[in-house]
């Protein structure tokens, strides 16, 4: 039986119950497409739309959204020549392409945070999940056996490093995404007693600041942030592996993202 847009939408979202007001929406393409081959990226670039098109995928599942803002408003952009070129790709290629966002994160546990713990082969690591964070046991790790863990794993050139590299490690924390924000961030290293904060990212005049202040004071404090893509890239490919098994009569293939900052 030929599988539709909109029946892959329909069940991934089917474990969540209704969530009012959501980003996950199907930006582009028609819900009543068969679908004959299935493309997964964290972000819908110029580039991985031509690469998924190549490939025969006429439905692109993203994590975020193709207008460059949360709400996915194109009115933000108006007459945009980037977006509409952008646009102009979708149209010729005819690919559907569907936000996997909200229901992502609040399906328990979130794909995302459990990807990422796959690709860094911590889940023996792992002494609380909570709903939007994890919490690690890493002793006797130090912070820089940390970094050089993640970049190994993942794969990544850089990290971004607040305190000292020498801090030691017994529990840390972890907040993909944009949950590095003070609100959420310093309460749940707070209350959990944690001595590393590894996060995707957030404003830099929030939690690193408070980090700073923390290590200048001789706690054993200090903050990794890989980026936001860094930290939920792996769940989208973890979701690209499960479509496999779910459908297996049809070809899903995952399309990773070249790292957005260069250092120079």
């Amino acid at each position: 039986m030929p599988i539709k847009v909109q029946t892959i939408i329909d069940a991934l979202r089917s474990s969540v119950p209704p969530i009012p007001d959501t980003v996950d929406v199907l930006m582009a393409g028609r819900p009543d497409a068969e679908v004959t081959g299935i493309a997964v990226s964290f972000m819908p670039t110029q580039q991985v739309i031509e690469q998924a098109a190549a490939a025969g995928a006429n439905l692109l599942i993203t994590h975020e959204p193709l207008s460059y803002n949360h709400r996915h408003d194109e009115q933000l952009i108006g007459n945009d020549p980037v977006f509409a070129q952008k646009l102009q790709l979708i149209d010729e290629s005819g690919i559907a392409i569907f936000r996997y966002h909200d229901y992502c994160h609040r399906k328990q546990p979130d794909i995302i945070m459990t990807g990422l713990l796959s690709a860094l082969e911590w889940e023996s690591r792992l002494s609380e999940m909570l709903p939007i964070a994890a919490i690690l046991e890493l002793s006797p790790m130090t912070v820089a056996e940390v970094a050089a863990h993640v970049k190994q794993k993942l794969g990544m050139p850089f990290l971004r490093i607040t305190g000292d590299l020498s801090t030691p490690v017994s529990r840390a924390g972890i907040l993909v995404g944009y949950r590095g924000g003070a609100s959420t961030a310093i309460p749940f290293m707070r209350d959990h007693n944690l001595d590393l904060l590894i996060v995707g990212e957030g404003p830099e005049w929030e939690t690193p600041e408070y980090i700073r202040d923390a290590a200048h004071q001789g706690r054993t404090k200090a903050l990794l942030t890989f980026g936001h893509a860094e930290s939920e890239e792996p769940g989208m490919r973890a979701l690209s592996e499960e479509l496999k098994l779910r459908y297996p009569e049809v070809p899903v293939e995952f399309f990773p993202i070249q790292p957005i900052f260069r250092i120079v």
